[in-house]
């Protein structure tokens, strides 16, 4: 059945609004390299506007309108939006499917989480209600204090490809919960359910300007709005290079920002694990959502007393995955997201090839696939710790094996990275896996798993991998100044100065 994309706009002050200058950008699907749409093109004329949208939404009637209602009252949208989302899964899962290249069931799963995301944020909306003027303990009984928890106020949410949907939810529903305004951009390469989230706003009545979605180039219209001075925030997932040159934006006005970026996540496997549980985790871990993960456990640290026959059977599953167009029923990997990303992909795997590592498995085009940009689910062994393919972030089905031979040399071979987004530990002994946990240098560390994530727990990481928590309490914080607010309560003087004499 033929997929339509619906031909939209950018979403500003809360409708469908051409780009200033009038461009748009193809929409290619990935799995047979065909045009089959285009989007909006913004560029700095329309940052403009949308900012000054979202500034003036943020205001509006003193803010009653939005950033200082309760907080029940903007869940209520929150929980429209999650319905919506819902009612329209089906749709926006091809949609997703089409534009990104996973699965389909992969993109089905995502919009189950967009709804839930929505929803969780909606009760958190409705909790800040009770949590204002929280009370401060204070040593003098002459005064009292308390907390105010505000929205910061115009925030920039820039998203990447890779979940396009999801990752922008983890963003706009709890700015939406704490009350600010936002401008979201998502990635050129891949922004189609982005923009059916402004549709959904629309259809469910969110205040002008709330919600503005901006598509477009970065050069274009990411970095004129992380620059713009009348926005209070920066939220950025994407790559470390990009955080960087973001940071160094946001600097000059001393704006804040919170910045989740690359990743080298390393599993360590141990001898006493059941090794099919352990290779199908392995591979998930690394392959799930065509391996375009910024958290994939893509470095395996296998003890060496198992690794052959562990890289045996590893092997033996990562056959049964089946490789095919997205739509597929069983599709297990689909293509990369774009030609760049699959040529990208194939000079890793050169150069770990040039460098003296070895192909066990997969590193090509799949036989059976003329078209699309489609990579083999890839398992390189003879690695070195010095290789590119050991140290940075491929973003691609790659997975890099070393052995090792001590539960320390292990630890400082997963911590011998730049990154600290992620890190797995699989073993049968608990105690191990406590150890292992409290070792890792990282934000996230899974035990006898890879990748699970619930809205309701943080998710960030440390080092080049970013700062600041999204999801759960956490990401909600993050949309949130902290007012103290202190009376002095006696009715007798402060007595500091000596009163002038009295006529």
């Amino acid at each position: 059945m033929a997929i339509h994309l619906p031909n939209r706009q950018l979403f500003i002050d809360g409708e469908w609004r051409e780009t200033v200058l009038k461009k748009r950008i193809p929409v290619i699907n990935p799995a047979t390299e065909q045009i089959i749409g285009d989007i909006p093109a913004a560029t700095a004329e329309d940052v403009e506007i949308a900012v000054e949208a979202a500034k003036n939404a943020f205001s509006r009637n003193k803010g009653k309108d939005w950033s200082s209602a309760s907080g029940a009252y903007r869940a209520k949208y929150l929980r429209a939006i999650a319905a919506k989302i819902t009612e329209r899964k089906s749709e926006l899962g091809r949609l997703e499917a089409i534009d990104s290249g996973k699965p389909l069931e992969e993109a089905l799963w995502d919009m189950d989480d967009v709804a839930g995301c929505f929803e969780y944020y909606a009760d958190l909306a409705e909790g800040l209600d009770t949590k204002q003027k929280a009370p401060v303990s204070l040593p003098m009984e002459t005064f009292k204090s308390f907390v105010l928890k505000e929205p910061l106020g115009v925030v920039a949410l820039i998203t990447p490809w890779n979940y396009p949907l999801l990752l922008a939810t983890w963003k706009v529903a709890p700015a939406l919960a704490a009350g600010c305004t936002a401008i979201l951009k998502p990635s050129e390469l891949a922004s189609v359910t982005c923009l059916e989230l402004g549709e959904v706003c629309r259809e469910v009545g969110l205040p002008p300007g709330v919600l503005n979605i901006l598509t477009g180039l970065g050069t274009e219209a990411g970095a004129p709005l992380a620059s713009h001075p009348h926005v209070d925030k920066v939220a950025f997932t994407g790559s470390t290079a990009t955080g960087s040159r973001i940071m160094a934006s946001a600097a000059q006005m001393v704006k804040p920002v919170s910045m989740e970026l690359g990743g080298k996540s390393p599993i360590i496997v141990f001898e006493d694990v059941d090794l099919d549980k352990a290779a199908e985790w392995t591979l998930f871990g690394c392959f799930w959502t065509n391996g375009q993960i910024c958290s994939a456990t893509s470095r395996l640290l296998v003890h060496e007393s198992i690794a052959s026959e562990f890289l045996d059977r590893l092997v033996k599953w990562t056959k049964k995955i089946k490789i095919s167009d997205p739509f597929e029923e069983g599709c297990r990997l689909g293509p990369l997201v774009s030609g760049d990303q699959y040529d990208k992909i194939l000079k890793f795997i050169a150069a770990a090839k040039s460098e003296g590592a070895t192909i066990l498995s997969g590193g090509d085009r799949p036989k059976h696939l003329n078209k699309g940009f489609f990579v083999e689910p890839t398992i390189i062994i003879d690695v070195t710790t010095s290789m590119q393919i050991w140290r940075e972030e491929v973003f691609g089905p790659v997975l890099c094996v070393k052995t090792f031979s001590t539960e320390d040399e292990a630890i400082d071979l997963a911590n011998d990275t730049h990154y600290g987004l992620g890190a797995a530990v699989i073993s049968n002994d608990p105690e191990r896996c406590d150890r292992v946990a409290k070792a890792f240098r990282s934000g996230i560390v899974w035990i006898n798993c890879s990748q699970p994530c619930f809205c309701q727990a943080p998710w960030g990481g440390i080092k080049r991998s970013g700062f600041g928590r999204e999801l759960g309490e956490w990401g909600l914080e993050n949309y949130l100044s902290v007012k103290q607010v202190t009376q002095y309560i006696s009715e007798e003087p402060w007595g500091w100065y000596q009163a002038p004499s009295k006529l």
